[in-house]
Order: C-alpha cells, then structure tokens, then sequence
C-alpha cells in the first residue's frame, strides 16, 4: 500500500537498498523494518526503515547540506537541472501552452532550490515555474489509478508547497478529477481549460500584483 501511496515500486527500492539484503527487502511486507541504504550522491551508506526511505528526506549528509547556510542562502533560486526527466502528462503540456499564450514563461529553468531537502534533494521540480514572480503552477489529477495526489502522494505535495513558501515562492494548484482543495490558491475543476487559465492569471494577480503579472503579458 504504501509502495502505491507513493507511486514508488519494489524494484526502485531494491535500487536504493545496500548489496546484500536485496534479497530480504525483496520479500519484506514491515514498513518499519530498518535497511542499509545507498546514497545517490555517494554520501556514506546509512541505515533508516523502509517508511523513511519511501518518505524520507534521504541520507544524512544530503539533509545536513541543504540545511547549511549556503543553501539557505540559495533557497528560492530557479535553474536548469541537466538530464532531469520527469514525466509529463498531455493535460500538463496543454496548461503550459495555454498559459504560454497568454504570459511569457522561461523554458530553460525545470527546479527551484529550497532550504530542505526533498525526496533526497534540495530542490523541488514544479510543473511550471514563472521566476519573475517566484510563483509555481502544479497540474493534478488522480491519473488512470485513481490513486495520483492522494494518501501520503497528497502530504507529499503539501510538503513540496510548504518547502517553497519557506524560500519565497507561492504555488498555484490546478485540481482536476475530482480532487478537493489544496492549499490557498487552487482551482478546482473538469479539466485544462481557457477559463482555467484565465483562473490563474487572476490569482498570480492576487498573489503579486496586477502590474507584475501585466508586465509578462504577450501582446
């Protein structure tokens, strides 16, 4: 279940797992049980439960490095992370084109740098970022499983949100498939739409000011 909650599989676990116990953790069903773990960074090896690794901000050098000063200093900093591939759904890429019609969006910044750190890292990765007014836009719905943005997949985005308010930056939810409310500025609704996007120009108005959002519109 948690394996589902997290849209994580066994095999990315046994990834992550040190040599040697790729084989107990094939077969465990006990979220608490403790493993040895490898960093992705090359960080020392570190021990945590199976929940922690799922769930957990990752090792404890990656935590105690975007919790140092110089990260705080970065916190909030748009960039392009090189080879980052995330999945991108056709309705995400419609709100993009949309919104793009509309205002200037930047196309060589995928992660913003927050003071924590994030599934392991100390950026994030929103759908759509719009540096100039430090606000990210976020595309959900509950996908064809019906599970996406929901259980412990919710409280992730929660703690994404919370991570960039900490640098700054506000976010703007875009709730489809009958997902509820999340977070002060969502949109609930069908699906991508003109209204949709006229929805978010209003509220980037809200949130930083009408003579911001004016000053990237395309004319």
């Amino acid at each position: 279940m948690l394996l589902a909650e997290t849209q994580r599989s066994r095999g990315q676990l046994l990834r992550k797992v040190a040599a040697g116990r790729r084989g107990d953790l094939g077969q465990e069903t006990r979220i608490g049980a403790e493993y040895e773990w490898i960093c992705d960074r090359g960080h020392s090896r570190y021990v945590a439960t199976v929940r922690a690794a799922l769930t957990g901000s990752g090792c404890p050098k990656c935590t105690a490095n975007a919790e140092a000063p110089s990260a705080r200093f970065e916190g909030g900093v748009p960039f392009m992370k090189p080879g980052l591939r995330l999945g991108t759904s056709m309705t995400e890429q419609r709100l993009r084109m949309l919104l793009g019609e509309r205002i200037r969006l930047p196309h060589r910044v995928n992660a913003v740098r927050i003071s924590r750190t994030f599934y392991g890292k100390p950026e994030v990765w929103p759908d759509i970022i719009i540096p100039a007014l430090k606000v990210a836009v976020e595309y959900d719905d509950p996908g064809r499983d019906g599970r996406s943005h929901r259980g412990l997949k919710e409280v992730s985005d929660r703690e994404k949100d919370a991570a960039l308010a900490e640098v700054g930056w506000a976010v703007i939810r875009v709730r489809a498939g009958g997902l509820a409310e999340l977070g002060a500025y969502s949109i609930v609704c069908p699906g991508v739409s003109v209204k949709v996007v006229d929805r978010v120009l209003e509220l980037l108005g809200e949130i930083r000011g009408t003579a911001a959002v004016e000053a990237l519109l395309i004319e």
